[in-house]
């Protein structure tokens, strides 16, 4: 009796531990994926998309040192002005710290700012925060420019 019931508790500790190691993978694939979808909607400036991403006290500091809240962010990656071409992210990573997801890589990206073209290779940390409502959403940016 004693063996069939350690066997038992050995069982659904194990499970519990597979479970365990699965859900921060399946976590990290969704929010590659969500990762994937505002760089997309960042893209095609698409304003409702980008916005429903980010946590109202988003914060960035960008590759200068420059600072831009959640409207400043929203206003300069959305205007008329900037035109991102497709971009791809290398060297993607998440590490969970609980509640929070720091998201790492590196980006190469071309594109236009009022007709006069640019290139900006920068690594990133992103920051999402599971919300008391379940989702993730990013609240910080930090870029630091790679020199070449």
């Amino acid at each position: 009796m004693r063996t069939a019931i350690a066997a038992t508790a050995l069982f659904f500790a194990a499970c519990c531990v597979s479970a365990g190691a699965a859900a921060p993978a399946m976590t990290a694939e969704m929010l590659r994926a969500q990762a994937d979808a505002w760089d997309a909607a960042i893209i095609r400036k698409d304003r409702a998309a980008i916005e429903a991403n980010m946590a109202d006290s988003f914060f960035q500091i960008g590759s200068d040192g420059e600072t831009a809240d959640k409207a400043r962010f929203l206003e300069g990656i959305t205007s008329e002005k900037l035109v991102i071409e497709p971009y791809t992210v290398e060297d993607f990573r998440v590490r969970f710290y609980g509640d929070t997801a720091l998201i790492t890589g590196d980006t190469d990206m071309h594109g236009s700012w009022d007709g006069k073209p640019f290139h900006s290779h920068y690594r990133f940390t992103d920051t999402y925060v599971r919300e008391a409502d379940g989702k993730w959403r990013v609240v910080n940016v930090q870029t630091t420019e790679v020199r070449e």
